[in-house]
């Protein structure tokens, strides 16, 4: 029989208009269709910001995108049994895009406007466009590079119920509230006139709408984790806290590197998931969870060769840190874009192939006061010419006339 398609999305319409979509976190968010364990279906999705990126070579929409509205989420979908304390089973089938938009973006944040990873080395709204060939993506405006993508949902997760809802309320705005006025800001607080609460109406609408988190960082149920090896064939253990669980999902990426490290740091695509589930009674108690846990894809870019860029934990001012993963990690990024800014790229350029090939990044080192080594795995077969070290030096491959498309701030 052919699989039920349980949620559908018109690209050519707002995401507003459609009542199985929402882009808050809240346990009052309908349930906008039922399963019952054991059922597979299809759901399609808008890209994370609903629509407001063009396949253009301007990246004046970047400059100015709404990010008080993303994500836009298709569901909440409804387990039949589920009740908190269960684990919900969600097998991913299958993922891909949709056949009517075949291309996904990349994108670097104005630092006036969330910013990034990098973002005091790329202050300003930039963009790429990759097309996608079947298994596999090029760009326009990054030449030199072609790549299987790993495609997988950036984000996914259960309803909250409303202890977890204050919770992280309270604890992300203490923590805004140490420096309300940081560039870019250290969280994001509820917002109601931007929020879509699905098929929630009237009163009940506007008291959630002003409650509801934000889906910007992942928390205990899932959400936006940006995990790339979350692909077909992958099965991953939820925590449920509502009644029917209540399992929402978007954020499609054709490709992404480890980190997500532009921030729009995949190749952020609309597109559809077969998905599978099923329920563990008592799960969460059972076996101690948390946070969710996952089995892999099975399935990888069968990519052998890397280069790798160590970062250790003393920032670009030469200042020491104590065992900081986080500088350690923008510092091997650094070290790999400055490699790649020797064959012709822009630092822009290499920049985005770190945030949408499929590169690693690892903890490499945790205990050796007061280093922290972190490293960044390049796969070398993406590119269409020889990146490694020799005694000659590089060949510029780029002329360095090509660009990402830049925006200025204004």
């Amino acid at each position: 029989m052919p699989v039920k398609k349980l949620i559908e999305v018109d690209l050519g319409t707002s995401p507003y208009d459609n009542d199985m979509i929402h882009n808050r976190w809240h346990p009052d968010v309908p349930i906008v269709a039922w399963v019952k364990p054991g059922d597979d279906f299809i759901v399609e999705t808008y890209d994370w910001t609903g629509g407001q990126i063009n396949n253009d070579d301007n990246a004046a929409d970047i400059r100015d995108v709404d990010l008080t509205q993303v994500h836009f989420l298709s569901g909440p979908i409804g387990v039949e049994g589920a009740e908190p304390g269960d684990l919900l089973v969600v097998d991913l089938l299958d993922v891909g895009a949709k056949p009517d938009s075949l291309w996904g973006f990349n994108a670097f944040f104005s630092k006036q406007n969330g910013g990034g990873f990098l973002t005091d080395h790329f202050p300003l709204a930039q963009k790429s466009i990759w097309d996608i060939s079947g298994m596999f993506t090029h760009s326009r405006h990054i030449p030199g590079v072609n790549f299987a993508g790993l495609i997988h949902p950036g984000l996914i997760g259960c309803l909250p119920d409303q202890s977890s809802l204050d919770t992280w309320n309270k604890r992300e705005g203490e923590l805004i509230a140490t420096d309300p006025d940081r560039v870019p800001a250290l969280g994001t607080l509820p917002q109601a006139d931007t929020a879509h609460m699905g098929r929630l109406k009237g009163a009940a609408r506007d008291k959630a709408a002003a409650e509801g988190a934000r889906t910007v960082p992942p928390r205990e149920h899932g959400g936006n984790c940006d995990i790339k090896d979350l692909s077909r064939g992958s099965k991953i253990y939820f925590p449920v806290y509502v009644k029917g669980g209540g399992l929402s999902m978007g954020d499609l990426h054709f490709s992404q590197g480890d980190g997500e490290i532009t921030f729009c740091g995949a190749i952020e695509m609309a597109g559809w998931l077969h998905i599978k589930v099923g329920l563990i009674k008592d799960g969460v108690s059972k076996y101690g969870i948390k946070n969710p846990i996952f089995r892999p894809s099975p399935i990888t870019p069968n990519y052998k060769d890397y280069l790798i860029f160590e970062g250790i934990s003393v920032d670009d001012a030469g200042k020491q840190h104590y065992l900081d993963v986080h500088v350690a990690y923008q510092q091997a990024c650094l070290n790999a874009i400055n490699y790649l800014k020797k064959f012709g790229y822009s630092g822009a350029q290499a920049y985005s192939i770190l945030g949408t090939a499929p590169v690693q990044g690892h903890i490499s080192g945790i205990v050796d006061i007061p280093n922290a080594c972190a490293t960044l795995y390049l796969p070398t077969e993406i590119f269409e010419f020889d990146i490694m070290p020799g005694a000659d030096g590089p060949t510029r491959f780029i002329d360095g006339s090509i660009d990402i498309p830049l925006a200025q701030d204004k």
